[in-house]
């Protein structure tokens, strides 16, 4: 079902949930913004929104360290307690989130922190790219906003398919641990490093080994 721009609008001022859970939320209920509403709170994604004034200074930087140290990650998690910061829970979501680090080399935690020149310039190649397969002129533009939001998608922490679960985004991931935890969480930061990146070598595939590790470790 068709959804307009209105409706996730409403639905999102409503719940304070992101757009595009919004819209996922209305198409399920059929465009019902009672049901669509009912939706997000199941999901723990309108509790989630709630919690977005607080401020989450405690919590933790967890580290992983991969292949005998040929990977590490540094991360830091916020939450609102101390209690909730040595928690079992939240330690292994810590966990989960540096292990995903290092498989998937995030560069941004979101989407608002890639530069704008950066975007301007991706957007250039991009067209540049579907002019060359001979795409008309006047649907170029449409395209090129479709592979921004890969782009996204590939480099953006938030927006990633989580390597232990590929069907919940990183984001997904952190509104259900909100709503769980029934604290705000954030990821502010992380870092990470790979043995010999930036050398001209032969490059084993840590990120294949990682992403197997990941999967015994469910």
């Amino acid at each position: 079902m068709m959804v307009s721009a209105a409706q996730v609008k409403d639905l999102r001022e409503m719940t304070g949930a992101g757009m595009m859970d919004c819209k996922k939320a209305l198409v399920e209920a059929n465009g019902d913004m009672e049901q669509a509403t009912k939706i997000l709170r199941e999901k723990g994604l309108a509790a989630a929104a709630k919690k977005e004034g607080r401020i989450a200074a405690d919590g933790l930087v967890e580290a992983y360290i991969h292949g005998g140290g040929r990977i590490g990650v540094l991360v830091e998690v916020n939450c609102e307690t101390d209690f909730v910061a040595k928690t079992d829970d939240f330690r292994s979501f810590a966990k989960d989130i540096a292990m995903h680090i290092a498989a998937a080399k995030p560069i941004y935690i979101s989407r608002t922190e890639v530069p704008e020149e950066e975007i301007t310039k991706e957007k250039e190649i991009l067209k540049v790219q579907a002019l060359n397969e001979g795409k008309p002129a006047n649907i170029v533009d449409k395209m090129v906003e479709g592979r921004i939001d890969k782009y996204f998608k590939e480099f953006c922490l938030l927006e990633q398919s989580f390597v232990k679960n590929p069907d919940l985004s990183i984001e997904q991931l952190l509104n259900e641990k909100i709503a769980k935890i029934g604290e705000k969480i954030s990821i502010r930061r992380f870092a990470r490093y790979e043995l010999g990146e930036g050398i001209e070598k032969k490059q084993d595939n840590f990120v294949e080994e990682v992403m197997a590790q990941a999967k015994i470790q469910q």
